[in-house]
C-alpha cells in the first residue's frame, strides 16, 4: 500500500517519520514546498496534489481544518476516480463533514494523534466509516505500529479525547517548565532541574501504567503526614491548580467543536 501525505507540517511529518519504519511507500505534497525537505530526509517522492491522489492507496489529510475544504475541492474528480482511503487528523472535523467535502463515497478513518508519535510514544484515538474493511483496518494498524498506541473510540468522544491527549503534550511541557523554574528558584541549576522534572514525569507515568493504580492512591503514597509533598500540594490547591487544568481541557474541547463547524 502506498501512503500519501496531503500536507506535511509538524504532525504530518511526525507520522511520516514513524510510518517510514514500516514502509518506504510514501509520497508527500504540500502547498508551500517546505515538505520537500521531509521527503528528502525520508527518501520519499514529493509530487503535486493531483498526482498524489492517483498514486496513493491511502492518504493522510494533514492540513488544518480551516483549509480542508479548499484543499479537497479541486481534488474531487481525482478522488472520485481513484477512491483511496482517507485518514483525517483535522481537529473537530467529523467523518460526515469529510464525506460532504469529498462528495463521493470513500473509506475514511478519522484519527487524533499527538506529537509523541515522532518517538514512537503517541496516543492516537481513531474511528472510521462503514467502507473501511476489517482487512484494511488491520493492515493500517499494523503499518502504524511504530507511532505508539492506537485506540478505537466512538466518534462522539473523539473531540474530548483530543482535548486531553492531542493537546496534552503542550500542557505536560508547560508543567515540566514550571517545575524546573521552581527548582531553579530554589537554587538548582537549570539543566539539572529540567532533567529531574522530565525523569520524574516519565517515572510517574510509568507507575500509573504499570501498576494500574488510581492516581489518587499513588499521590497519597507520596504524601507523608506533615511532610513537604503535602505542603506543595496545598500550594497548588491554593492557586487553583485542579480547576485550572479542568478548565484547560474544557477550553480545548470547545475550540475543537468550533473548528468542526
Amino acid at each position: 500500500m502506498k501512503y500519501g501525505f496531503l500536507g506535511c507540517g509538524n504532525m504530518g511529518s511526525a507520522i511520516a517519520r514513524a510510518l517510514r519504519k514500516s514502509t518506504d511507500q510514501i509520497v508527500i505534497t504540500d502547498s508551500s514546498g517546505k515538505a520537500r525537505a521531509i521527503a528528502a530526509e525520508l527518501g520519499c517522492e514529493y509530487t503535486d496534489p493531483e498526482n498524489l491522489i492517483y498514486v496513493s492507496d491511502r492518504i493522510f489529510l494533514a492540513v488544518k481544518p480551516q483549509v480542508m475544504e479548499s484543499v479537497l475541492t479541486p481534488l474531487k474528480p481525482a478522488l472520485s476516480k481513484k477512491k483511496p482511503m482517507l485518514i483525517s487528523m483535522a481537529a473537530g472535523l467529523s467523518i460526515d463533514k469529510i464525506e460532504s467535502m469529498v462528495g463521493t463515497d470513500l473509506p475514511i478513518i478519522r484519527m487524533m494523534p499527538n506529537t509523541p508519535v515522532a518517538v514512537g510514544c503517541g496516543m492516537i484515538q481513531f474511528c472510521y466509516n462503514q467502507l473501511v474493511t476489517d482487512e484494511a483496518l488491520s493492515s493500517f494498524l499494523e503499518d502504524m505500529r511504530y507511532c505508539g498506541k492506537l485506540d478505537a473510540l466512538d466518534e462522539c468522544l473523539i473531540d474530548s479525547a483530543s482535548a486531553l491527549s492531542g493537546c496534552g503534550p503542550a500542557y505536560m511541557y508547560l508543567f515540566v517548565e514550571a517545575l524546573s523554574d521552581g527548582a531553579v528558584a530554589c537554587g538548582l541549576p537549570r539543566e539539572k532541574a529540567i532533567e529531574y522534572a522530565t525523569a520524574t514525569m516519565a517515572g510517574a507515568a510509568q507507575m500509573l501504567q504499570k501498576t494500574g493504580q488510581d492516581p489518587c492512591t499513588l499521590k497519597d503514597a507520596v504524601c507523608s503526614p506533615g511532610g513537604s509533598t503535602i505542603a506543595g500540594l496545598g500550594a497548588l490547591e491554593e492557586h487553583g491548580f485542579r480547576g485550572a487544568v479542568m478548565d484547560c481541557i474544557g477550553a480545548a474541547y470547545k475550540r475543537s467543536k468550533e473548528l468542526g463547524k
